[in-house]
């Protein structure tokens, strides 16, 4: 079992051996942990099935406090490091991504509201009106018209003309379509209704120099969905999008990458830390089961959905 969210856990010299060097159980753990844990150690974890998710989230903080970067640095790195092994390699083309939508292979896509969005969404609005809004990898997210019928505007970027199109379309709002000048090839829609923009380009040939920054990113299938050997590039990005009062919507996945390949990709909080934690302060909302059917014909055994909330620190 593959994961940091613990309290019961196994102590292994290899991340694929199942036989234990040592067991540490209960809330003694974090001091024997100190103890106990060897440089280049492996730690493989599994809550307890009566523990909350955020009961079991806040256990392994104290435990990485006490056997992690804190104590010994250099395991903390190497932990990290082999969790995120299994998936480091995987790479996935814009062309493949437009085929799933060519194809109508989106099983990411949802009809509805996303209820991470609606459940804090007081939290990234903070008492503002008339907030900015982007939306990386926006697909044709049905949170964008929710947030522009409040008053909000929004401006997302998705490689898939079709996507989009289909965006303004399902939602009867007529659109006018425009050359970027900054970014050869690229094309953005703007809605005649609503305060909607919508950029068709890679993501990574996006800047503030084209829309300026924003009062607030939702983050729901951008960052587990990149391929993981872009998460420093996407993560300076994101900071470079940000003004100063920004509100950074964050929605992560955890599960055992070894059993599933991804996209969605794996993305553990103590990576989401070392992308963000320097510059941003990081809060976490909430954490959910959020395994179904669809998860489980992946091969997982569990899927916790989790959201942070990262605003730039104030200086």
């Amino acid at each position: 079992m593959m994961n940091v969210r613990v309290s019961i856990f196994h102590i292994h010299n290899s991340p694929h051996t199942t036989r234990p060097r040592a067991v540490v159980i209960g809330s003694e753990a974090p001091r024997r942990l100190r103890r106990t844990v060897k440089k280049n150690t492996h730690i493989w974890m599994r809550p307890p099935r009566n523990w909350s998710a955020l009961e079991t989230l806040n256990y392994a903080q104290e435990l990485n406090r006490h056997g992690g970067t804190s104590h010994l640095p250099s395991w903390g790195q190497t932990n990290i490091t082999s969790m995120l092994a299994p998936q480091a390699d995987r790479v996935m083309t814009l062309g493949e991504w437009e085929d799933r939508w060519q194809e109508n292979r989106i099983g990411f896509h949802q009809s509805h509201v996303h209820k991470m969005l609606e459940n804090n969404f007081d939290k990234v609005l903070a008492g503002r009106t008339g907030v900015r809004f982007f939306f990386p990898l926006c697909g044709k997210a049905v949170d964008m018209k929710w947030l522009a019928d409040m008053g909000h505007s929004v401006v997302g970027v998705e490689i898939s003309e079709k996507a989009i199109q289909q965006f303004f379309e399902e939602n009867n709002m007529t659109y006018i379509e425009e050359p970027v000048p900054a970014i050869p090839g690229a094309k953005v829609y703007k809605s005649s209704e609503k305060n909607i923009s919508l950029y068709q380009c890679d993501l990574y040939n996006f800047s503030s120099s084209i829309e300026g920054q924003f009062g607030a990113i939702w983050d729901r299938g951008s960052l587990v969905a990149i391929n993981p050997k872009d998460r420093e590039k996407y993560a300076a990005l994101i900071i470079s999008l940000m003004a100063s009062d920004c509100r950074y919507l964050l929605d992560t996945l955890l599960y055992n990458p070894e059993l599933y390949k991804g996209p969605p990709f794996f993305v553990p909080d103590e990576q989401v830390t070392r992308l963000f934690g320097e510059r941003c302060d990081i809060e976490l909302l909430q954490s959910v089961d959020a395994m179904t059917d669809r998860q489980r014909a992946w091969g997982l055994d569990y899927l916790t959905e989790t959201v942070h909330l990262i605003s730039p620190k104030s200086n």
